[in-house]
């Protein structure tokens, strides 16, 4: 058992694997939505991605470091880490839609969560809305944003998935000018998630594996 950050919960799902085949180390890494638990496996749907791409494993080793007391800030290429930079990646990423809507550009967010509570993200998603992005949550519980209302959030649109698994698994897309971006894992916008937490969000590239998780939303 290793203490690290006081006050602040680990609540990544990720694994660094290190394996040898004939000599040669190979590393893998894995970020996935939910916990490793044989009771929410069966009751939860969850997404989870294991790969072997080196920028990846790199962020996620640097990610064990800070856990570890190794070094303070894992500087990530390629993974959103909380509370490091998850919140103004995120945030900038919307902007970047609401500055491609005044370029004519189509412009969209999708967002899959269990919770929408942080106030700065909710400023940020009604400003987008404002400026003609066009919106579609997925908020399985908690959430702190009116849809629909005139001048404030008429191009927001929340459902919520009422099923026989509990919709566990959090995916934000972003237009990205016509070449969406997608990242998948642990962080609910929430300020907990965002500032309080330790979580990993890694954006899916394999073509396959993004076709699935955009097919099922």
């Amino acid at each position: 058992v290793i203490y690290s950050y006081p006050a602040i919960k680990v609540h990544s799902k990720i694994m660094h694997v290190k394996a040898e085949h004939n000599g040669i180390v190979q590393q893998y890494a894995y970020v996935g939505t939910g916990n490793f638990n044989e009771k929410t496996s069966k009751v939860y749907t969850d997404y989870g991605l294991l790969t072997a791409n080196k920028r990846i494993t790199k962020d996620i080793n640097r990610v064990f470091e800070v856990l570890e007391g190794k070094i303070i800030l894992p500087k990530p290429k390629k993974l959103l880490v909380s509370p490091f930079t998850t919140r103004k990646t995120i945030k900038n990423k919307i902007l970047k839609e609401m500055e491609n809507v005044e370029q004519g550009k189509e412009a969209y967010l999708i967002f899959k969560m269990n919770s929408l509570e942080d106030k700065e993200m909710i400023k940020m998603l009604y400003k987008a809305s404002n400026a003609g992005v066009k919106i579609k949550l997925m908020i399985r519980g908690i959430c702190c944003l009116i849809p629909g209302v005139e001048g404030m959030s008429e191009n927001i649109e929340i459902i919520s998935i009422v099923d026989r698994f509990l919709e566990h698994g959090r995916v934000y897309i972003f237009a990205n000018d016509g070449q969406e971006k997608m990242y998948i894992g642990s962080a609910d916008l929430m300020t907990r998630n965002l500032d309080n937490r330790i979580e990993v969000l890694v954006p899916i590239e394999s073509e396959e594996v993004y076709t699935k998780i955009r097919t099922t939303l």
